[in-house]
C-alpha cells in the first residue's frame, strides 16, 4: 500500500486527500465527490504546476501534490484555456457536449494520417461495382415502407402489454429519483422496456423443433416456397428432418413483419425487421440498420438524448454502437441505415478503427457510395414538400457532424462489451462473433439510491408485530395475518398500476373482526406503499391508491419480498413475545438514500444501486469481481455507526456468491478506512438467502462504508461476482440479538 497526500483546491477551499494508490483513480474521484459534491463524471482535475489534465492513475503518479478541481458544468470549465481561438456559442453547443472526451491533437493527427493513407490505398483496390452496392441496399426500401402501414402498426400494438411496459418504464425512472418525468423522458424509458419485452417474447431459431413430435431436427437444405409463404415474403425456406420421427419441418424466412408478429421467431433478420415495426407502431423515428458483414439491428431517434440510438433486439442491448467491433470482434465495412425518408451511411458510429474499415470497403469507391445513397434518398423524398426537405437536410447535416464526433470520441474506452449472446455457441464461434461471455459492463458512475421506501416498509412491520404481541396473538396466527397482507399485495400487483384496488380477505383462521381490530397497525405499511384503506357500505375492507401510482408500483415488490421473509422468520419463532421483537425479525434503522460507487457493474440489469433496492428481481454484478472488487456507500446526511448488515444471494449461479470480504468505514469521506467487520469462507446454501451479520468492531462513526469482496465461492469457474442485496443498519435504541 502506497499512500500519497494531495492538496486539492476547489473554488476558495483547499482539501487534504490521502490517496491509496492500490484503490485506483475512481476511488480518488469518489473521495473528491465526498468533499465537494461534484460527481466523478463532472470532475476536471488538473495539476496546478503544469495544467496537465488528470484522467488516470499514471497522470496522478506523474504530478506533484497540488491539484485543482473544476466542475465541467461550471462557467470556469467552459472558458477557453489560454489564448485558444473560440467558436460561437451555437457552434460549441452543436459540436461538443460538456462531458465528451475527445482524443488529443496528437491522436487526431495520427488518425487523420491513417485515414488519408487508407483512402489513397482504396483507389487502387476498390472495385467499380456501384450496381452491386446498390443491389444490397435497395431491396430494404420496400421493407421499411411496410412499417408505415397503419394496419401492420395496429396489429403490432395489440400484442404489447402496454400498461405493464408503461409501469416498468415509470418505475425505472422512479428508481433514479424521477417521479415526475417529462413526456420525452417517459418515451425514452418506454422504448427501452419495449426492447426488453421484445427480447423475452421473440424466439431465436437455430434449428426449429419437429412440427410433429417436438424433438430436435437437422438441416436438410433448402426447399421451394409455397404460395402461402411467398405471400409474406418468404422466398427462402429451410428444411429440417426430425432426428426421431424423420418428419420434415419447414422454416420459411418471412420478410413481412405482419407475419413475424404472428410467428414471433427467427434469426437476426426477422428480429430486427419485426422490432423496427414495433418502434414505428409507437411513433418512434426508426431505421433498419444493415451490416454488410451479416447482421441487422435498429436505430431510433431519442429525443431525450438528442441523437440516434442503437438498439439490438437480439441482444437486448441499447446505445452500445461499438458492441460489434469491440465486443463481437466484427471486421465491419459498410453499415447502412434505411428509413422511409432515405438511406444513410452510419458506419462511423460503429467503429473507432475507421482507417481499418476503409481498407475493407472495396465494393466501390467512397464517392460512389455517397452517390448511390444520395440518389436513393432523393427518390425516397421525391414527394416531400420544400419545408420538409429543408428539415431533413438540416438533420442530415447534424448527423454527419455527430458521426465525425463519434469517430473521435474516447468516452467508451472503459466500457467492456460482450461477444454475441444470441444463436448457437458453435455458430457464433464459426462466425468469429463469440467474443467474451460477459454482459455489457463498465466502470461505474456515482449513482444515488432512491430506496427510502424500502426503509419505510421495513420500519412499518414494527407496528404490526407490536400489535400482535399486545393482542396476544400466537406466531402461527400472526403468520396467517401476514399471509392476508401478502395476498392483498399480490392482488394489487396483478392490476393496472393506475387503478389498483384490492380487498383484505379474511380466512378461516383470521376473521373479519380481527382484521378490523388490527387495521390501525397496518396504517404505517399502507402509507409506505402510498395506499389507504376504505370500508364500503357492505362492510368490505379494501385498500386503494392514495397518491402517485408510480410510488406504489415501486414499493409493492419490496413489500412482497419483505412479507415472504417475515412470514418465514415468524413461523420459526417458537415463543413469540415482546422479547422476540428484535433484530433480525425487526429490521429497523436501515440506512438509505446514499450515493453508491462500485469497481464495475453489468449494464443494464446489474448496476450498483440494484444491491440496495430491496427486491429479489435485481442484483449487482461485477464482471471481473471473482478475485476482488468493491462497492462503496456514501451517507446522505450525518455520521452513522454501523452495527449490522445483511447480504442476500442472487437468483442464479452460486459460484458467483461472495465468500470472503471486509467491511470498512470512513469518517473522512474515504481518505482513510477503519475495518468494521471481516468474514471468511461464508457460504450461501440457496438462492435468495439472506444472511445477517453483526459488526465486530462497533463504535466507529462513519460517513462512508466500503465492502471489499476478496473472493467468490468458486473462483475457478467464473470471473464474476454477484450480490442480490445489501442492507446496512445503523445503531438504534432497539436491543440487537447476538447472531454470531
Amino acid at each position: 500500500m502506497v499512500v500519497r497526500t494531495f492538496l486539492v483546491r476547489h473554488d476558495d477551499s483547499t482539501f487534504t486527500v490521502d490517496y491509496d494508490t492500490e484503490d485506483g483513480f475512481e476511488v480518488f474521484q469518489f473521495q473528491l465527490f465526498s468533499l465537494t459534491s461534484i460527481p466523478p463524471d463532472e470532475q476536471k482535475i488538473v495539476g496546478e504546476d503544469n495544467d496537465r489534465i488528470v484522467s488516470d492513475d499514471s497522470d496522478l503518479a506523474a504530478l506533484s501534490e497540488k491539484l485543482q478541481l473544476i466542475s465541467i458544468t461550471s462557467d470556469e470549465a467552459r472558458k477557453p484555456e489560454k489564448q485558444e481561438e473560440t467558436t460561437s456559442s451555437t457552434a460549441g453547443a452543436g459540436n461538443f457536449d460538456a462531458g465528451t472526451s475527445v482524443m488529443s491533437d496528437e491522436e487526431l493527427a495520427r488518425m487523420l494520417q491513417a485515414e488519408e493513407e487508407a483512402l489513397l490505398l482504396q483507389q487502387y483496390v476498390a472495385g467499380d461495382n456501384d450496381a452491386q452496392f446498390e443491389e444490397k441496399v435497395r431491396p430494404y426500401i420496400s421493407k421499411v415502407l411496410l412499417y408505415e402501414d397503419p394496419v401492420r402498426q395496429e396489429v403490432a400494438r395489440k400484442t404489447v402489454p402496454l400498461d405493464n411496459l408503461e409501469e416498468k418504464a415509470l418505475v425505472s425512472l422512479a428508481k433514479e429519483g424521477n417521479f415526475k418525468p417529462s413526456k420525452v423522458e417517459e418515451d425514452h424509458a418506454f422504448l427501452l422496456q419495449l426492447l426488453f419485452w421484445f427480447k423475452r417474447s421473440f424466439s431465436w431459431v437455430n434449428a426449429p423443433p419437429c412440427d410433429g413430435c417436438g424433438n430436435e431436427t437437422t438441416a436438410q437444405g433448402m426447399g421451394n416456397a409455397l404460395p402461402s409463404e411467398i405471400q409474406y415474403g418468404a422466398t427462402r425456406v429451410e428444411l429440417y428432418r426430425c432426428n426421431s420421427c424423420s418428419r420434415v419441418t419447414r422454416f420459411p424466412r418471412y420478410n413481412d413483419p405482419l407475419k413475424l408478429v404472428e410467428t414471433r421467431k427467427g434469426r437476426c433478420g426477422e428480429w430486427a425487421n419485426c422490432f423496427t415495426l414495433y418502434c414505428r407502431a409507437f411513433g418512434y423515428k426508426s431505421r433498419l440498420v444493415l451490416d454488410f458483414t451479416d447482421h441487422v439491428w435498429t436505430e431510433c431517434y431519442s429525443e431525450a438524448l438528442g441523437r440516434w440510438m442503437h438498439l439490438d433486439p437480439c441482444e437486448a442491448i441499447y446505445d452500445r454502437p461499438l458492441l460489434y467491433e469491440k465486443g463481437w470482434g466484427k471486421k465491419l465495412n459498410y453499415v447502412i441505415a434505411i428509413a422511409k425518408d432515405g438511406v444513410y451511411d452510419v458506419t462511423k458510429r460503429y467503429t473507432r478503427k475507421w482507417n481499418e474499415v476503409l481498407s475493407r470497403r472495396t465494393i466501390t469507391t467512397e464517392s460512389s457510395v455517397v452517390s448511390v445513397l444520395t440518389s436513393i434518398t432523393k427518390e425516397c423524398r421525391r414527394n416531400c414538400t420544400s419545408q420538409v426537405l429543408s428539415i431533413l437536410e438540416e438533420h442530415d447535416n447534424i448527423e454527419r457532424e455527430a458521426l465525425e464526433r463519434d469517430l473521435r470520441s474516447t468516452d467508451d474506452a472503459p466500457i467492456s462489451l460482450p461477444g454475441r449472446q444470441s444463436g448457437d455457441k458453435q455458430w457464433r464461434i464459426a462466425r468469429s462473433e463469440f467474443g467474451t461471455d460477459s454482459l455489457s459492463s463498465s466502470s461505474c458512475t456515482v449513482r444515488i439510491c432512491c430506496d427510502e421506501h424500502v426503509t419505510k416498509i421495513y420500519n412499518a412491520f414494527s407496528s404490526i408485530l407490536h400489535k400482535f404481541v399486545e393482542d396476544s396473538l400466537t406466531a402461527s396466527k400472526g403468520v396467517e395475518v401476514l399471509k392476508i397482507l401478502r395476498a392483498t399485495v399480490v392482488d394489487l400487483k396483478k392490476l393496472s398500476y393506475k387503478k389498483r384496488r384490492a380487498s383484505l380477505k379474511p380466512n378461516s383462521i383470521v376473521g373479519t373482526s380481527l382484521v378490523h381490530q388490527l387495521l390501525p397497525s397496518f396504517k404505517e405499511l399502507l402509507n409506505a406503499l402510498t395506499l389507504k384503506s376504505e370500508l364500503d357500505s357492505n362492510g368490505i375492507l379494501s385498500v386503494c391508491l392514495a397518491g402517485n401510482p408510480v410510488q406504489t408500483a415501486l414499493a409493492l415488490p419490496v413489500a412482497l419480498h419483505a412479507l415472504d421473509e417475515l412470514i418465514s422468520d415468524l413461523s420459526k419463532c417458537d415463543n413469540f413475545s415482546k422479547g422476540s421483537l428484535s433484530f433480525p425479525l425487526l429490521r429497523l434503522n436501515r440506512i438509505c438514500s446514499g450515493a453508491v460507487l462500485a469497481s464495475g457493474e453489468e449494464l443494464p440489469f446489474g448496476i450498483a444501486t440494484a444491491a440496495f433496492d430491496g427486491t429479489r428481481m435485481s442484483k449487482w454484478e461485477e464482471h471481473n469481481g471473482a478475485k476482488g472488487c468493491w462497492i462503496m456507500y456514501k451517507l446522505s446526511a450525518n455520521m452513522q455507526e454501523l452495527v449490522a448488515y445483511e447480504l442476500m444471494s442472487a437468483n442464479d449461479a452460486p459460484e458467483r456468491d461472495p465468500m470472503d470480504w471486509v467491511v470498512e468505514g470512513s469518517n473522512d469521506g474515504g481518505s482513510s478506512w477503519h475495518v468494521l467487520d471481516e468474514r471468511r469462507s461464508e457460504m450461501f446454501d440457496k438462492r435468495f438467502q439472506r444472511k445477517t451479520y453483526n459488526v465486530k468492531s462497533a463504535g466507529f462513526l462513519s460517513n462512508m462504508f466500503r465492502f471489499r469482496f476478496l473472493a467468490v465461492r468458486d473462483v475457478k469457474s467464473t470471473s464474476r461476482l454477484q450480490v442480490g442485496s445489501i442492507d446496512l443498519y445503523a445503531k438504534q435504541n432497539l436491543q440487537f440479538s447476538l447472531l454470531n
